[in-house]
This record gives C-alpha cells, sequence and structure tokens, in this order.
C-alpha cells in the first residue's frame, strides 16, 4: 500500500528537538485551585529491582453493566501494563514484549488508549516504542486470569521504521489517540514518533481469527521551527540531530478533532484524519526563547525571553484529555509538567479553545501526595459507581511521595472529577 504524506507549508528546516529543556524566566502567575486524590496506586519502580516499571500514561475503562466494576489501564514502559479497580488495587499485570535479541531493545509501553467499536469489541491500544509497533488487547471484565488479552495481529508491520536497525535507533512509536469515525465507524490510532515531529493515522483492522492489526491511512509532520514577530525564526534547544516531538494527544469524538501536545512548542488542533491546517492553540511560556545546547553538560543556555510565548504552559506539555461540564460544554486538559499544573480550555473550536482556568494536584495527607511532572492524564466524565459518581480523573505522578530516595518512584492519583471543574470553574 502507498502512504501519503500531507507536508505543510509552514514547514522549516528542523534543526532542534525537545529532549533538553530550555530554562527561562517565568512570567508570574497567581497560583491555581488546588484539588487532593482520594487514591493512589502502588508504587513503580524504574530499576531492575522493580522491573523497570515507569508509570506513564492511563486510560479509563467504565463497565456499563456495572459502574462499580470499571477499571484504569495504565503503561509501566518496560514494565509492560497495569490493570486496577477503582480502589486503585491492582487486578493484573502485563508484561512487555521480550526482546527480539541480546543487542535490541525490549517492548516499552508509552502511551494507551480505549477502543470502543462494535467491529472490534472493546480494546486497549498501546504504543510499543521498544518495537515501533501497537499493541492491542480486548478487554474482558470476568475473563479468568484478568480482563486483557492481547490479540495483536503477529505480523503487525513497524509504525515508522523501515528495519531493525531503523527501530534500534528508537525513534520510534511514542504518543497516541484512538478514535472512531462516527460516520463510518471506522476506528484508528493516531501516532506519533519519538524525536520527531511526525504524525500518523493507522486505521485498526479486525480479521478472522480475532486478532486486530494495522494499516497506515497518512502521515502529516507539524513544524520544527516558527517564524517570530520580530522576524527571527526560532526552534527549540535541543540535542544535535532531534526534533521537537509530540506526545500527549487527544480526540473529541464529536466533531473528530485531535488536539496533540508538542512538548516544548504548546498545543496544535487539527482535524483527526490528518487534513487541513494545523493551527497552535496555545504556546508554552518559554516559546521563542533561544537556546543553546552545551554538550559538556548536555544542557539548553538559555537567552533572553522576547515575551513570545504563552501564559499557561510550562514546557513539557504532556497529557491531554477531555472532559464535560455542567452546562453541557467540554474541556481540553493539558499538563503543564515545567510548573506541576494543568491547564483547561474550552472544547468550542468556534470559541477558539479559549483558556477557562487551571489547577494543582497536591497531597491529601502526609500518606497521599499529589501530583509532580505528570505524563499522562485521563479522564472520564460518566457516572463510576459509589467512588466516583461525578466521573474520575487519573494522573500520572512522577515524583511518588514518601518514596525510597534510592529508587525512582511513579505512580497514578485518582481524582474527583467534580472537584476538578468546580476547581476550574471557581
Amino acid at each position: 500500500m502507498v502512504t501519503l504524506r500531507t507536508p505543510l507549508a509552514v514547514l522549516a528546516t528542523a534543526v532542534a528537538a525537545l529532549a533538553v529543556t530550555v530554562t527561562a524566566p517565568v512570567r508570574a502567575a497567581a497560583p491555581p485551585p488546588a484539588v487532593t486524590p482520594r487514591a493512589e496506586t502502588a508504587a513503580l519502580h524504574d530499576d531492575e529491582a522493580g522491573g523497570n516499571a515507569d508509570a506513564d500514561d492511563p486510560a479509563i475503562w467504565r463497565d456499563a453493566a456495572d459502574p462499580d466494576r470499571s477499571l484504569v489501564i495504565a503503561t509501566a514502559k518496560q514494565g509492560g501494563l497495569r490493570v486496577y479497580d477503582l480502589d486503585a488495587r491492582e487486578v493484573q499485570s502485563v508484561p512487555a514484549p521480550a526482546a527480539p535479541g541480546p543487542d535490541h531493545a525490549p517492548g516499552r509501553f508509552n502511551n494507551v488508549d480505549l477502543v470502543h467499536s462494535p467491529r472490534l469489541s472493546d480494546l486497549a491500544v498501546t504504543t510499543d516504542r521498544g518495537s515501533d509497533r501497537l499493541r492491542v488487547y480486548r478487554i474482558d471484565r470476568d475473563r479468568p486470569g484478568g480482563p486483557l488479552t492481547d490479540v495483536t495481529d503477529p505480523d503487525a508491520p513497524a509504525v515508522f521504521s523501515g528495519s531493525q536497525e531503523e527501530i534500534d535507533e528508537q525513534r520510534t512509536a511514542y504518543g497516541l489517540a484512538t478514535w472512531t469515525d462516527r460516520s463510518t465507524g471506522r476506528s484508528y490510532a493516531l501516532v506519533s514518533r519519538r524525536e520527531r515531529t511526525r504524525l500518523a493515522l493507522l486505521e485498526l483492522t479486525g480479521h478472522r481469527d480475532g486478532t486486530v492489526g494495522y494499516r497506515t491511512v497518512r502521515t502529516l509532520d507539524l513544524p520544527a521551527a516558527f517564524r517570530l514577530p520580530d522576524g527571527r525564526t526560532w526552534s527549540p534547544c535541543a540535542e544535535p540531530g532531534e526534533l521537537p516531538q509530540v506526545e500527549g494527544m487527544v480526540v473529541d469524538p464529536a466533531n473528530g478533532t485531535l488536539y496533540a501536545g508538542q512538548e516544548d512548542v504548546g498545543i496544535w488542533r487539527l482535524r483527526a484524519d490528518l487534513t487541513g491546517a494545523p493551527k497552535l492553540v496555545d504556546k508554552v511560556r518559554a516559546y521563542g526563547v533561544p537556546g543553546t545546547y552545551d554538550e559538556a553538560t548536555e544542557e539548553c543556555v538559555a537567552g533572553a525571553d522576547p515575551g513570545f510565548g504563552g501564559s499557561h504552559l510550562t514546557a513539557d506539555v504532556e497529557g491531554l484529555t477531555l472532559v464535560a461540564r455542567k452546562d453541557g460544554e467540554g474541556l481540553l486538559l493539558a499538563s503543564s509538567q515545567g510548573d506541576d499544573t494543568f491547564a483547561a480550555y474550552d472544547r468550542e473550536v468556534s470559541d477558539g479553545n479559549e483558556y477557562e482556568g487551571g489547577f494543582r494536584v497536591v497531597p491529601a495527607s502526609a500518606a497521599l501526595d499529589g501530583s509532580e511532572e505528570c505524563d499522562g492524564a485521563a479522564a472520564l466524565n460518566a457516572p463510576l459507581g459509589r467512588r466516583y459518581p461525578h466521573g474520575l480523573l487519573v494522573v500520572q505522578d512522577g515524583h511518588d511521595a514518601p518514596g525510597d530516595p534510592e529508587r525512582p518512584s511513579t505512580d497514578f492519583k485518582f481524582v474527583d472529577l467534580a472537584e476538578v471543574t468546580a476547581a476550574v470553574d471557581d
């Protein structure tokens, strides 16, 4: 099959990427309202003793027959997938695939999202950064041994790489959002590429043997360089050869709009079918700040802030998710990882996705901390039984506390969605 590529007229020659954060002056702002978690999962540890498990990205599956038995499915990177109940207790642990050989990387699950389709049933789809593939799991709450079953087509191709040598370079499948086109019933995965600006639209395809594969429909490259108001061209500072990648993504099912977080740039809005021109909805504060990469320190030295950045996002832009409010309108939530906050925007495209407010997830007690350096987030605004009758927000915590100072500790926090919407509306 021929893969179509959709270049953008605004693309400039890419000269930098986002692997290194630019430290820049941050304009002062009033602290956002605080919300507190109700529960947290057991800590995951990114070391050999902990199975190289690092919490990253969650998704929420609702049991329509019994909402109290709903689940949170989350990535643990090289540790595979973890499945939790609404009390944040582990229900199932699914290992990532082993390395195909001693000189190659093992599976490394980056992002996860869900598909609800009469054609394909309920699925959890994850990007396997280690092998540059999607992995697909069927969800059956009552299956003995756990609700997830691997149904990945064994012949599923690499998403971006043309060979194992390319896969070994690890410029592979990274961010993920799923989408079902209401007009056709077809389901898709939108996938970003690590250390590149490329997005790929993949159609998910079911087979007679029950496995699920995918085919590439088209790709699109977001800009890597930007024309500033003063006429200069700017790219985020990074290690040589790397480009500003996208990770956090979400599709609004009501109108087929994709929101994509380019980590050191801002939030893009575009059609989920990757046609048409993307629009930059908001920028990070350091947008336009010049930076020079120092090879000795492996850090970027920032220059003076020219004032072209936004006011609500501190790089990196990470997890994106959608929620609804009582007035029937909706919100786009974005993790502002650099200052441990979340920004909320109106989902109404006609209103330009106006900024609505923000919040921070803070400790509920000495034993239940908040969320710092959040990588991923998922919200569901449907009733989830007695625990979360107004819906649930799950956020990754990049620094679980109290923890062992000798071991990296991450986990997921469960937050009452009603508390979040009240904080934004305050």
